[in-house]
Order: structure tokens, then sequence, then C-alpha cells
């Protein structure tokens, strides 16, 4: 799996943020549209129930999937609906299955993403697995011109996206609207941390194979830099977001053989959050999931679904 398209790691985010030196530009891109962005870098948004379409559902060995079609800001999403079969008679239970928002990292179709949507199906959950913008690539130096401006960035779309979908999870009948959590690989897992961030109602988060960018890390390294580059920074680094997934759960599942993440990195995020919080480490040379994470996630999900 290839991690973002721009590559915007420490090394890289550092530099980006020295050529923020000697600018000056001033941006009220926090009071544009139903989007704003706090002081402290934290984005927030009104979300509205988006109107959508569902295709028939089809048979898919232990669960049914539809298509979902959805508008969300300016843009028409695609997603995968599936839904786990009861053990005991082989129709859905109404209201009772748990659902998760299903994340994708960069350049991974929804499709693709269904080996982990079926694995979940077998332990009993739904889920809704999106086509992110751009497959999930970013371009933050456009999206920081976007802010700059008073345009709402793509990323912050992204997170809207993800929002978005877990309303629509929530008002499926077999769903139990109380029980939504938030996953992702990759690039992916940075906006399920936002998202769970942001939606209070959410019962945790599941980040596979990820990590923040340390832009704060960044900033203290770099002297003085402009108050409104630094605010979009930290508006798309998932390590602003940490302190507000407590009291929820935070599980985080990495391989210290990842081929494009450093285990070093997920440790370092996973300081910057609060309890509860679990760090599992797994030793597959892969970047994203693989079969040794599996039982990490069954017990992280069901302390989730536990009221």
């Amino acid at each position: 799996m290839l991690e973002r398209r721009t590559g915007i790691g420490l090394m890289l985010l550092v530099g980006v943020i020295a050529l923020f030196l000697g600018w000056h530009f001033f941006s009220n891109s926090s009071s544009a549209g139903q989007w704003t962005v706090s002081d402290e870098g934290i984005l927030d948004y009104i979300v509205s129930m988006p109107q959508y379409n569902l295709s028939p559902p089809e048979d898919d060995g232990n669960s049914t999937i539809s298509t979902v079609q959805f508008q969300s800001r300016d843009a028409f999403m695609a997603a995968l609906l599936r839904i786990p079969r009861s053990k005991s008679n082989g129709d859905e239970k109404k209201g009772t299955i748990p659902g998760i928002v299903l994340l994708p990292g960069a350049t991974v179709s929804k499709e693709r993403e269904q080996k982990l949507a079926r694995h979940l199906a077998d332990l009993g959950f739904a889920s809704i697995t999106l086509d992110q913008r751009n497959l999930g690539g970013i371009d933050p130096k456009a999206d920081l011109q976007m802010f700059l401006k008073g345009e709402e960035p793509t990323e912050h779309k992204m997170v809207y996206d993800a929002l978005a979908a877990g309303d629509i999870l929530r008002s499926q009948p077999e769903i139990d609207p109380a029980c939504i959590i938030y996953a992702g690989e990759s690039n992916g897992g940075r906006f399920a941390i936002m998202a769970c961030a942001l939606d209070r109602s959410a019962r945790g988060v599941l980040a596979i194979s990820t990590c923040g960018y340390g832009t704060d890390a960044a900033i203290a390294s770099a002297g003085e830099v402009d108050k409104n580059q630094v605010r979009f920074y930290r508006s798309i680094d998932p390590g602003t977001y940490l302190g507000r997934i407590a009291p929820r759960p935070l599980a985080m599942i990495h391989s210290r053989n990842d081929t494009i993440i450093p285990y070093q990195l997920a440790e370092q995020t996973y300081a910057r959050g609060m309890q509860p919080k679990r760090l599992h480490t797994v030793g597959c040379s892969v970047h994203g999931y693989c079969a040794q994470m599996d039982e990490a996630i069954k017990e992280e999900l069901k302390g989730m679904t536990v009221k």
C-alpha cells in the first residue's frame, strides 16, 4: 500500500513550516461556511444528514453488501455498506448491530478494503467503506493556500465525508446508532482519529499503521511562524485531536516491520493520547492490515461495544 502521495512526513513538515518564516498572510477562514478552525487548530463542523441512494443488498458470504452514493460538500461520494447476518437465522438483527466507518489508506479503493470489512463482519460488525476523495491522497500545500484564501481545504472535507458516512450508518435499521466506531488504515487512520474526536457520540477509534505529523514539535523548532498557517497544519494533524477522544478508547495497531511508517512514529503519536488507550504491536512485514492483527482488532472492538 502506498502512503500519501505528497510525502508529508516529519522531515518534510519541518521543511515546509520553515518556509513560513517571513510570510504574513491573514486568513478569515475560521468563519467560512459551516466549518470552523479554532485558535488551537481544532476543526469543527455542522454535519447535516446527507441524502443518499442505497442499492438492493446482495449476498456476500457472511454478510450482505450494498453500494451507497451520497453528496458531501461539493462531491458525490461512493461507499460500500456491509451488514453481517445473524448466526442464528441468517437475518440481520434490527437495531442491534454495531457499525464501523472504515477509511482506506491512500490509493486504496473501497473494494480493496473489503478483506478487512469481511473480517469485521465475521466479528459481527457492519461497515461503511468510503472511496475517499483522491482515493485518500492529500496535497497539504494546495490545501494551505485554500485555507489562507478562506476556502475549505480538501483534507477538511475528507473529515466531513467520514462524519457524514457515520450518520448514514446510524440511519440503517439494522444498526445500533449508539454504537458507531471509526477505523482506518494509514492515511485513513489519520482521518478516523480526527472524525472520532469530532463525533462525540462515537464509541472509539481503531487506527491501523498510522501516526500523526508531529506538527507542534516542528513548529517549536521553526521559531516564529504565521499563526494562520500554524492553525491549518494543526487542523490536519491527528495528533492535535488525540486529547478529544478520551474517555472513549484509542486503539492503535502497528507492525515493528512496517514498510512505510516507522514504528517509532506510531509510538510518538500514541504517547500523546490519553487513557483509555492501547498500542498493539505485531511483526508482519507489510504496511496496513495483516492477519496478525486479528486478535487485537477483536479485543479492542469488543471493548468499545461494552455498554
